[in-house]
């Protein structure tokens, strides 16, 4: 209609570890399609690529994101017993020396992050001040990653309230809400049946983890099925949560559009398979493309 106002389109942007590396592949769909997003959210994963994206600084991230190495995520793991597997501080350390930390009301597309209130579970929306702090406090999972002190409050991963952030596009101002959910399929993936051999270093990697959490696995007989690890119960049960917040949240506040790459195949912690889940998340927005551009019209 001639004069009519333009439609806000914002971006929701979920949790999901390393499955995260998926939103690359939805935000690179939609630039190559004209569609550039009036705002952006995300929570826990999703904050770490919506802020990259918000900053203009999402070409040298994948960059980097493609050439990631296990090595490479490995020395970013500082593990600590003291609440918390991983530390983070690595991490966000390296993001203070790539990339410049500017306050989130200065970015150049709006930007807001979610996190949890550990003492009342309230949702925490970070709308101002540092954008890696904000960052740093939605994506601290617990048991994997370390709480962090922001204002007073103890905050982890916003994933444990709304996973995929629509009713923070929607109060941002989106009229419509393109929403990126990275656990859609994830519940059928334990089974109790032998599980796949990982490779050596990895192996390693994950029997040092379950050592730091006190791991202690009971001996079996032969005819008994194999448990999943200690690492895989934690990692699944966050799995669990999340996808059920999200039907909940979803339902009764559902976004225009819903992505929904597939993404049973990566765990929580192959941060080093971003190609994977780049290329899933082209895939996840280019059958959901048609859709939101006839919302558009």
């Amino acid at each position: 209609m001639n004069g009519a106002r333009k439609l806000r389109v914002g971006l929701a942007l979920g949790s999901g570890a390393a499955r995260g590396w998926a939103h690359l592949g939805v935000i690179r769909v939609l630039e190559k399609a004209g569609i550039r997003p009036d705002l952006v959210c995300g929570t826990s994963i999703g904050a770490l690529v919506g802020a990259a994206y918000a900053a203009e600084e999402l070409d040298g991230f994948e960059n980097w994101l493609r050439g990631l190495s296990f090595a490479d995520v490995l020395s970013f793991m500082d593990v600590r017993m003291n609440g918390g597997m991983i530390k983070g501080e690595r991490l966000m350390e390296f993001f203070r020396r790539k990339f410049i930390d500017r306050p989130i009301e200065e970015l150049a597309i709006p930007f807001a992050a979610v996190a949890t209130a550990l003492d009342t579970g309230t949702e925490v929306w970070l709308r101002e001040g540092s954008t890696l702090d904000a960052v740093r406090a939605s994506i601290a999972l617990p048991a994997l990653f370390m709480p962090v002190v922001h204002e007073g409050r103890v905050l982890v991963d916003g994933g444990l309230v709304n996973p995929v952030p629509v009713s923070l596009a929607r109060a941002m101002g989106a009229d419509i809400v393109i929403a990126v959910d990275l656990n859609s399929n994830r519940l059928s993936r334990h089974r109790l049946e032998e599980p796949e051999k990982p490779s050596g270093e990895i192996s390693e990697w994950k029997r040092k983890l379950q050592e730091n959490l006190g791991a202690f696995m009971p001996e079996r007989s032969e005819d008994e099925p194999r448990l999943p690890s200690i690492l895989d119960v934690i990692t699944s049960s966050i799995n669990i949560m999340q996808v059920r917040i999200s039907r909940s949240r979803m339902s009764g506040d559902p976004p225009d559009v819903i992505v929904s790459p597939r993404l049973a195949a990566l765990g929580l912690l192959d941060f080093h398979r971003s190609k994977e889940a780049i290329a899933e998340g082209v895939r996840a927005m280019e059958a959901a493309l048609p859709d939101i551009e006839a919302i558009l019209k």
